[in-house]
């Protein structure tokens, strides 16, 4: 009993890191399914729903922009993966991890594999999950702070994103840590964001 897991938001200025953690049936196929950053948002929004009824347990955490300044992004994103496992309702006997490191789930074992989003289909699920959830978190965080783009950046440092930090500095949601985040104050008031 496999399961993949996949994180989305690692590179971002702003928001939280998203991870699933994704059980497929063997005989699940579906011509779409591949990394997520490969597909279309319309692609990967076709693709959620039938992930998450297809698939025999599934589950999707997050770790904020707060903690991952505490405790870095590479942490977070186990974190975030170890939580996601964490609320699968089937226990696994393997995780199989997109990339090339991994901090050991305690009673499981794993195997990180180097672009595995493009070779197992069940990390490519966790990537579709991790990356739709995020996006839809970042939508709503969008609405308080439209000043950023995020509805269509996600938090990463596009050009208009850097131009629009340095022009009205950092809102609550940015990673302080974090390239040209790094040393800047807050200009904006937080927000009630679920």
């Amino acid at each position: 009993m496999e399961a993949g897991c996949d994180e989305a938001g690692r590179g971002c200025l702003a928001g939280p890191v998203f991870a699933a953690a994704v059980i497929l049936p063997k005989t699940f196929r579906h011509p779409l399914l591949n990394d997520s950053k490969q597909l279309s948002e319309e692609e990967r929004d076709k693709l959620r729903p039938l992930i998450e009824r297809k698939a025999l347990a599934w589950a999707v955490a997050m770790v904020d922009h707060e903690e991952i300044d505490r405790i870095n992004i590479l942490k977070a994103s186990f974190k975030a993966m170890h939580l996601a496992v964490d609320q699968l309702n089937i226990r696994p006997e393997l995780l199989l991890i997109d990339g090339n490191r991994f901090t050991p789930y305690l009673g499981i074992a794993h195997h990180c594999v180097v672009q595995g989003d493009a070779i197992y289909a069940s990390i490519a699920a966790a990537s579709v999950l991790a990356k739709t959830h995020r996006d839809e978190y970042m939508y709503r965080l969008h609405e308080a702070h439209p000043q950023y783009g995020w509805n269509d950046n996600k938090g990463y440092g596009t050009a208009f994103h850097r131009q629009q930090i340095k022009l009205i500095g950092l809102s609550p949601y940015h990673r302080k840590t974090f390239g040209i985040c790094n040393g800047m104050e807050e200009a904006l008031p937080l927000s009630e964001i679920g």
